[in-house]
């Protein structure tokens, strides 16, 4: 599998990146806890924009991206804004969709942006190839948030978002019980360790499923994401807690 490197982080080598979410409505909310971010043990930020209450104001996400850049530093900062039919804060039309994930990748800002798999075959190469003109790295995702697929199913959206040329597949689902859990689990393996060339985000959500945040060394998911503010998804654990799970696990599984 051949790693991604953005700014000073190498996804899909060593232990898993952590990434952390910032999720507020106001601008002086969201500078607040990107200075947080920027500060904690995290690798990446991500801004989930579709918690933002001016979101669909072009000059103001802008201007807003050129704040958090100037926080971050080196620190690769994921643009996303999260559907409602995906778990996020709101709708948008495909179109209005585009536009920002678009005026995002040419805003200069951002190093990463997401996009959603179930967005549509030709949406999704047309972003993939305007981020990748731009030298902007694209995660395609799937968020299950009623429940968790067969492990065939699982790990058939992973390849569709490998063939869409994603530089990131990433796929997270609801357990129902622990056996979910175990289906994320064996599914990743499989995909990783199987059909993967470049690096896989999986993880199972809730409180059921935090074994498979902390477990990515293990099954081969080459991110897992944890919160210093306001969780962006259910499971979410701290960020300093995580990584002292994180360099536990490390250490222990070098040693075999």
């Amino acid at each position: 599998m051949k790693p991604v490197v953005v700014r000073n982080v190498c996804i899909g080598e060593g232990i898993p990146k952590i990434c952390a979410p910032i999720a507020e409505t106001k601008k002086e909310e969201i500078i607040r806890e990107t200075k947080r971010v920027c500060h904690s043990l995290a690798d990446i930020a991500e801004w989930r924009a579709d918690w933002y209450e001016d979101v669909f104001d072009s000059v103001c996400v802008k201007a807003l991206l050129k704040d958090i850049r100037e926080i971050l530093g080196d620190m690769p900062l994921l643009f996303t804004f999260r559907t409602s039919k995906e778990g996020g804060e709101r709708k948008a039309e495909l179109g209005e969709y585009m536009e920002l994930n678009r005026k995002a990748v040419l805003s200069g800002y951002v190093d990463l942006i997401d996009v959603e798999l179930f967005t549509g075959d030709e949406a999704v190469k047309s972003l993939i190839k305007e981020a990748h003109s731009q030298n902007v790295r694209v995660v395609v995702s799937n968020h299950d948030f009623k429940r968790t697929p067969k492990k065939e199913e699982l790990v058939r959206r992973l390849r569709k978002m490998q063939q869409l040329n994603a530089d990131i597949c990433k796929l997270a689902v609801m357990p129902e019980n622990k056996r979910d859990v175990l289906t994320l689990v064996t599914a990743t393996e499989e995909m990783v360790h199987e059909h993967a060339d470049r690096p896989v985000i999986t993880m199972s959500m809730g409180s059921e499923g935090v074994l498979s945040r902390l477990c990515g060394e293990l099954t081969g998911s080459a991110v897992t994401f944890g919160q210093t503010g306001r969780a962006s998804a259910p499971g979410q654990v701290e960020v300093d807690r995580l990584r002292t799970v994180l360099d536990i696990l490390h250490e222990g599984m070098s040693k075999c």
